[in-house]
């Protein structure tokens, strides 16, 4: 999502399927290395825009649905988990702009658990590590080859390895916020 038009839509049609929001699953990217020097704008802007301005526009058009749900629920709590990634922790050579998305997530994500957690919306992030994905073949050919010669030898995490630490995130009794996840393969050195 990259216009803020469309999350608003899309979280509008969600409630009106369903009824009401209580759970958020934030979790949009792309992942376009290489370095900053010469690098394509246009890469750049487009981490930008579905990474950060994506994880922004989401957020803001889910938050009143968020925290009526934490007014009223059963569960006495209401979940916003976004998706960063170890990128959001570890800056890296040849990935510059992705860091600052990724860190832009990290720190959106505790500002507004500040300001809304004592009205039960717990808001957590997820910063996965190497997870295999389509994320690399977003990437120019000569920088995916680069990129992927790191991880060669590691045995990257599976898409339900990340749903497992969700799924645990969100189903803890309403009193247990689970803030941040770091989420690595085990061989995964950095």
């Amino acid at each position: 999502m990259t216009q803020q038009s469309e999350a608003e839509a899309t979280v509008a049609q969600t409630v009106k399927e369903l009824g009401r929001l209580d759970i958020l699953v934030n979790n949009a990217g792309v992942m376009l290395l290489g370095p900053i020097e010469n690098a394509p704008l246009e890469e750049w802007e487009r981490m930008v825009h579905v990474n950060l301005l994506g994880v922004l526009y989401v957020a803001h058009a889910a938050l009143p649905h968020l925290l009526k749900a934490a007014e009223d629920s059963s569960r006495r709590v209401a979940d916003m988990v976004n998706i960063s990634s170890v990128a959001g922790r570890v800056a890296r050579n040849g990935s510059g702009v992705y860091n600052a998305t990724k860190f832009g997530v990290v720190a959106f994500s505790e500002s507004l658990r500040q300001e809304v957690t004592k009205r039960h919306l717990r808001v957590s992030v997820v910063e996965p590590g190497a997870v295999a994905t389509e994320l690399s073949s977003h990437m120019r050919e000569e920088v995916r080859q680069q990129s992927m010669q790191r991880f060669a030898e590691v045995e990257r995490l599976k898409a339900e390895d990340i749903a497992d630490a969700i799924n645990y995130i969100v189903t803890r009794p309403w009193y247990v916020a689970i803030n941040e996840v770091l989420i690595r393969p085990t061989e995964q050195e950095g």
